[in-house]
């Protein structure tokens, strides 16, 4: 497992060497208020959809914002802080069946609720009718939210087809319930299920098989704390398939997971661990071992890790299977290499670069809110702060900046 400080301690720096394109961030879209997610329209690789905090899904074509959004769902979420709209998927037949996920915080209460939509006729905006609220477990069709911080947020669909949602803790600070490490509660995980189920499915989902079977049969993995962004690595593209995680810390230190596929059931140690390092040890972990965050960096080189993704694009082949992530205080952007062991499937990172000063600096970068793909898989981030997403670009060549060597 690596850190930034151990990075720095045995770090060479390439000063001088041979030129390298140098990493660029042009604008592709912008005049968002506070986007979150940009997601691409699987059904037509023109169009991607740019989720707003405040309640609006925007969609974007050929880089132009479309006036009318896509979907307004302002009148019913509770947004600001960490809460507000923050999530949005869709499934692998979204061209035929027309449907997507979204995931809110709702008005009045702060409760997670997980949603069904329907586009409309016109495939730039959705049926806001259609909604369908998941009916999960409890026998609730949301997760209540015991405090307004740690709502996680993010909706992806993996390799297997199934619906993966992240879950913060439930909030206040050193998850007081203990929620990301009990099994009867929601909170603190990664859920995954089956979505493709009839319209008239009284749950709007199954509990696929494979899942590890706890109490809560929704749950995946557990022991996060604020699992804000997670992506997989596409194996259309030659990636591995596996889950990428950037969990949120708390005082200390942020923290990148790693999760090969099919590996249900992993606990990532929140709270008994933040990090790499012992936390709240009071009560024992829910489950055992617990897995340790292939890369972590401390609260002296950021506070708020934005998880990115692998990157398998054709425009940056020296790119090519780097994870890029950001942190949203610190205005930051970095990538690591991946080493994946064949015999295990687990991953080890190394060769940090961190591309700040080639993206024009934490002014220009901006509160790095998310990461997305376009149908290429080509890379953007989201300056929340600016309102705009950027193309992750190689320019001319230019002298190579600052790079860590391990």
């Amino acid at each position: 497992m690596r850190t930034l400080a151990a990075a720095t301690a045995v770090c060479g720096v390439l000063a001088g060497g041979p030129a390298v394109a140098q990493l660029r961030a042009p604008v592709y879209a912008s005049g968002l208020d506070l986007p979150v997610a940009f997601v691409q329209d699987p059904s037509d690789p023109t169009v991607q959809f740019v989720v707003e905090q405040g309640g609006r899904i925007r969609a974007v074509r050929s880089g132009a914002v479309q006036g009318a959004p896509f979907l307004d769902l302002t009148a019913v979420v509770l947004s600001g802080g960490e809460r507000g709209l923050l999530g949005l998927a869709f499934p692998p037949d979204y061209a035929s069946s027309g449907r997507f996920y979204v995931n809110f915080t709702r008005q009045p209460d702060g409760a997670t609720v997980v949603a069904r939509f329907r586009r409309s006729g016109n495939p730039l905006a959705a049926d806001p009718g259609s909604r369908f609220d998941l009916v999960w477990s409890t026998g609730l069709a949301h997760v209540p939210q015991p405090f307004a911080n740690h709502n996680g947020g993010c909706l992806a669909f993996g390799p297997d087809g199934y619906l993966y949602i992240g879950l913060g803790d439930g909030g206040s600070g050193s998850d007081p319930q203990n929620n990301a490490q009990r099994t009867d509660q929601l909170l603190g995980k990664i859920l995954r299920v089956d979505v493709d189920v009839a319209d008239a499915h009284p749950q709007g989902f199954v509990v696929p098989a494979g899942n590890p079977g706890f109490p809560r049969p929704e749950i995946w993995s557990l022991g996060l704390r604020n699992p804000w962004k997670f992506t997989f690595d596409d194996p259309a593209r030659g990636g591995t398939g596996a889950m990428l995680i950037g969990d949120v810390g708390q005082n200390a230190w942020e923290e990148v997971d790693y999760e090969p596929p099919g590996r249900a059931g992993r606990n990532y140690g929140w709270r008994n661990r933040e990090g790499a390092h012992d936390h709240v040890q009071t009560i024992p972990p829910a489950v055992q071992p617990l897995v340790e965050p292939i890369f972590e960096y401390s609260h002296a080189e950021g506070r708020s890790i934005s998880g990115g993704y692998v990157y398998r694009g054709a425009s940056m082949p020296d790119d090519r299977g780097r994870y890029f992530f950001g942190d949203f205080i610190t205005r930051r952007v970095w990538s690591i290499a991946l080493t994946v062991n064949p015999a295990s499937g687990e991953a080890a990172a190394g060769d940090l670069v961190e591309h700040t000063q080639d993206l024009g600096g934490p002014t220009a970068v901006g509160n790095v809110s998310g990461f997305g793909l376009d149908a290429a898989g080509e890379l953007y981030f989201i300056n929340y702060s600016a309102g705009s997403i950027h193309r992750l670009t190689r320019g001319p060549g230019a002298p190579v900046n600052l790079r860590i060597i391990r």
